[in-house]
Parts: structure tokens; C-alpha cells; sequence
């Protein structure tokens, strides 16, 4: 025995078919009816039946499995009952037609029911199956306390009438229902949509290509730096855009257009500096009969920055290339001329080595910074600081932060590695009592403007000028051959070497 029997003990097994029958169910429970608010046109409905039947109950049922609840009522005070008491699963089971009880005490089905033996003191029923999307999903049905003769053609006809309308009713309110239930959740998909493409960035149109007309959000013409409006003209975007991308973008276009749906495009908008790149996503989605597109949908988002991107990466190849190949001059020339002035393979390898080292470490400082230039007490901490001591320090440093270009800083990091490594073999720092005074300034306005770099020993060993210049004496006065306009002084003063390095400073600012 199944679940619904046990719940039904008293219907016949026909009625408790088609009560459980899961289409029927099905309909019932999408219409969402059960237990819901009173409604004014469902009493209506019952107040005409009332009427019609000249009857003093009268419902609008609806039966499920374990109860039939009444959507609307007249003359009864109960929302439900128990299905196994229905009348009105009696009618469902009946088929399409209305069943009829004049008298219950009289009937079989329905003599030892509680309605009729209780309080209710139930003897009349007519009842007319409300049917909606072919399931009998209740009654339209009347009761009364007495027994009545059957009534006439006309008043069954009435009651089976006003079951109809039942019955659009219940299918109407469902549609209206289903329609607020979409409607609200195309609000917020739309809601979601525009907050996604607010946060992308992205401006969404729909171009329609016979009236050259583009339906569009207010991000559109932001982005082609037009005036604020939801409907453009498409050619007035195809103006915004630079005229070096118009040719290429209209012929991607066509191209796009006449070989599938999809289009992609990046250009340029006039007007902005640094350029303002944008991409343009769109694809067809209507066609006439001669297959041309008629309707296409799209976005456009911002891609300056990487763009920006692109580029830079670009100058930072071109700049590394060009570096690449000074550098490697450089170190053949620092190779040549250590080997021609060191006397023994030792000598060689320890000078070559460190100023090697010296090189590096400013081509590490613009590798950092991307070739863009050194801030100059950087520079001067790490080429100069490894050669005072920590205990006692004899190098006083001072002078105003500049940005020095790339060129400028590997030669006075070189300049600057060769004074400290022959300060402290040969010169004050290689004496306790020894100093170096380390500064510089600047001299001129704007573009005239110089930096002076000045070195100045002092309390070391009494200084001679050599008798021929060794190279990292060459080195000091060639190092900034690359940075024009520069002119390097060194002096062997009996007090101690004195070194001034005047160049140009470049605006490194833009």
C-alpha cells in the first residue's frame, strides 16, 4: 500500500488514483496556490456560485494529497479539511463533468462521512472540477444542510461556468506571478551585468547598422571623449578615432564582418596625451535575408595602460640593446688597457677584476630602476663606503640628491671606484691619520645647470706626480667621454690627489 493510501484510508482506490496521479500534483504545486492570501476575485467567483445555486456554501477547493484547502469560501468558517472526507476528490475522480449529491444520507460514498454525521450536517453537493493546463486541480462546488432535488440544465451549466473562470483565474495570476518572478530576476541580472561591467571597466552598445545608430551606456562616450548621451551616431565614433587607426580599424572591420560574427579592434582615441588606447569586442547577432548584419552588440574597455606597458617595454629593449653594446666596449677596453699596464698576470687580474666590479654594480643600480638613472648619493655610497672602515670614518660626504642619467652614472661610478682604490693603496686613505673630503654642487639655472664633483685628499703621504701615467689615471679623465660637455680635472697636489668633475645635469624629470 502506498504512502497516499495510508494518509486516505477512506477514499475507494480509483479516487485515491487520480488524487495521487503525479501530473495532477505537479500542476497543483506550480501554481503556488496553496495557502496563500484571500483574494477578492476568487470570493467573487464563490459569492456568484452561492448565488447562482441558491446555495448557502460554497468553495473554491483545492485538493492535494493529505488535505483539500479552500481558496476561497462562503458560509464556512474552515480552511481545509482532510482529503479523505472530500467531496470534491469524488468530482476530480469523476472526470470533466459535475458531480451531483442531492441528498448524502442517501449515498454510499458519502453517508458515514463526518461532514454529513457531524456538525456540518452536510446533505447536498454540486461541484464542478476546475481544470488548469488539463489537470483537475480542484473543485468550483456548493454545499447544503438540506437535501435538494437536482437542479436544472441552466444552473449546472452556470456553476460549470463559473469553474472555467476559475480556472483562467488561478492560470492568470500563475503568468502574472511567473511574470514579476522574471521580471525581478531580469532586474537583477541586469543590476549584476551593470555592476560586472561597471567594475571591468567596460562600455556595452548595440549598433544597429540600417539606421547607423548605436543604443549604448554612458561609459561609451566618456571613453571616445564625446558628450554624454545613451545614442551615438556611428560614424561620429569613427571620427573620435586617430586617424592613423581609422584605415586599419574600418578594414579589420569589413574583414571581421564578412568572414563570421566576431570583431576585435584596438586604436587610439584623438585628443588625449599620452594616447588613449581602446579595444573593441563585438559580434553580430542579427543578419537580413541576404545574410549583411543588421544588428551587432559589443563593448569597449580602456587598454591605455597596457599599452603604456607595451611601449615601455619596448624603450627598456631598445635602451638594454644600446647598453649591451657599450657595456661590451667598455669591458674590452678596460681589458686592453689593465693588460698593457700591469707588469704581472696578478697585477692584471686583481685591477681587471675590480673594476669589473665597479661596473657592475652601476649597471645593477639601472637595471633596478629600468635604465631610467641613479639617484648620485646612491651611487657614491656603494662605489666609495666599502673602501672607508667602519671604525673610524675618514671620508666626509656631502651634497644636494641629483638624478643622474645612465651614461653619467657608469663613468662616475668608474671615476669615482678608481680615486677610492688608489686613495687606499698609494694615497691618504692608506694612512691612519689620512681624509678625503667627497662633495659636490651645482652651478647654473634650467638647462645650464652643472654638477661639480670635487675629491680632495689630505694627511696622507706626501704626494709626487708620477712619471707616466698608469690607466687608472687614463681611465679617470676618459670615463666620461660618452657624457658630452664634461670635463674631468686630476691633480697630484704635494698635500694630497684633487680630483673635480664638472658635467652637464640632464632633466630626467620627464
Amino acid at each position: 500500500m502506498n504512502k497516499a493510501a495510508k494518509l486516505a484510508p477512506g477514499l475507494p482506490a480509483e479516487v485515491m488514483h487520480v488524487v495521487n496521479d503525479a501530473g495532477r500534483l505537479a500542476v497543483l504545486h506550480g501554481l503556488q496556490a496553496l495557502d496563500t492570501m484571500a483574494d477578492a476575485d476568487f470570493d467573487g467567483v464563490s459569492r456568484l456560485a452561492a448565488a447562482a445555486m441558491r446555495a448557502p456554501i460554497a468553495l473554491v477547493t483545492l485538493v492535494d494529497v493529505e488535505r483539500q484547502w479552500f481558496k476561497s469560501r462562503v458560509g464556512l468558517d474552515e480552511i481545509e479539511t482532510a482529503t479523505d472526507i472530500s467531496f470534491s476528490a469524488h468530482a476530480i475522480a469523476a472526470g470533466g463533468e459535475l458531480m451531483v449529491v442531492p441528498d448524502a444520507t442517501l449515498d454510499p460514498r458519502f453517508k458515514a462521512n463526518s461532514l454529513v454525521t457531524g456538525k456540518h450536517h452536510i446533505r447536498f453537493f454540486a461541484g464542478a472540477p476546475v481544470t488548469v493546463a488539463g489537470a483537475r486541480i480542484g473543485t468550483l462546488c456548493v454545499f447544503d444542510r438540506k437535501p435538494r432535488p437536482f437542479p436544472s440544465r441552466v444552473r449546472l451549466d452556470q456553476l460549470k461556468a463559473l469553474a472555467g473562470l476559475a480556472a483562467s483565474l488561478f492560470t492568470l495570476k500563475d503568468a502574472t506571478r511567473s511574470g514579476a518572478i522574471a521580471e525581478a530576476a531580469l532586474v537583477r541580472e541586469e543590476k549584476r551585468r551593470a555592476i560586472a561591467l561597471d567594475a571591468a571597466s567596460l562600455a556595452s552598445w548595440a549598433w544597429d547598422i540600417r539606421t547607423d545608430m548605436i543604443e549604448c551606456d554612458g561609459l561609451l562616450p566618456e571613453l571616445f571623449n564625446l558628450p554624454r548621451s545613451n545614442r551615438l551616431r556611428a560614424r561620429d565614433i569613427l571620427m573620435a578615432i586617430d586617424p592613423r587607426d581609422v584605415y586599419q580599424t574600418e578594414t579589420r572591420f569589413r574583414d571581421a564582418l564578412a568572414g563570421g560574427d566576431d570583431y576585435f579592434g584596438e586604436y587610439r582615441v584623438k585628443g588625449f596625451h599620452p594616447p588613449r588606447w581602446l579595444a573593441t569586442r563585438g559580434r553580430v547577432i542579427e543578419r537580413d535575408g541576404d545574410g549583411k548584419p543588421t544588428l551587432i552588440f559589443g563593448v569597449n574597455y580602456d587598454i591605455s595602460e597596457r599599452k603604456l606597458g607595451e611601449e615601455r617595454q619596448r624603450l627598456l629593449l631598445r635602451e638594454l640593446n644600446h647598453r649591451v653594446k657599450n657595456t661590451l666596449a667598455t669591458v674590452q677596453a678596460l681589458a686592453t688597457q689593465t693588460v698593457r699596464h700591469a707588469r704581472q698576470p696578478s697585477a692584471f687580474l686583481e685591477a681587471f677584476g675590480a673594476r669589473l666590479q665597479a661596473l657592475g654594480i652601476a649597471h645593477n643600480l639601472l637595471s633596478d630602476r629600468e635604465w631610467r638613472g641613479i639617484g648620485i648619493h646612491e651611487l657614491v655610497q656603494i662605489e666609495v663606503r666599502p673602501f672607508d672602515t667602519a671604525e673610524q670614518l675618514r671620508m666626509t660626504i656631502t651634497g644636494p640628491d641629483l638624478l643622474l642619467s645612465p651614461d653619467q652614472a657608469v663613468g662616475l661610478g668608474l671615476i669615482l671606484h678608481e680615486l677610492a682604490s688608489n686613495a687606499l693603496q698609494y694615497g691618504s686613505l692608506s694612512a691612519t691619520s689620512g681624509k678625503v673630503d667627497l662633495s659636490w654642487k651645482t652651478q647654473g639655472r634650467k638647462s645650464d645647470r652643472r654638477l661639480v664633483l670635487t675629491w680632495r685628499e689630505s694627511g696622507g703621504p706626501a704626494v709626487a706626480p708620477p712619471e707616466r701615467h698608469g690607466f687608472g689615471s687614463i681611465l679617470i679623465r676618459r670615463s666620461l667621454a660618452k657624457v658630452i660637455s664634461s670635463e674631468v680635472t686630476h691633480e697630484f697636489r704635494p698635500e694630497g690627489v684633487f680630483a673635480e668633475i664638472s658635467m652637464p645635469l640632464e632633466d630626467l624629470s620627464k
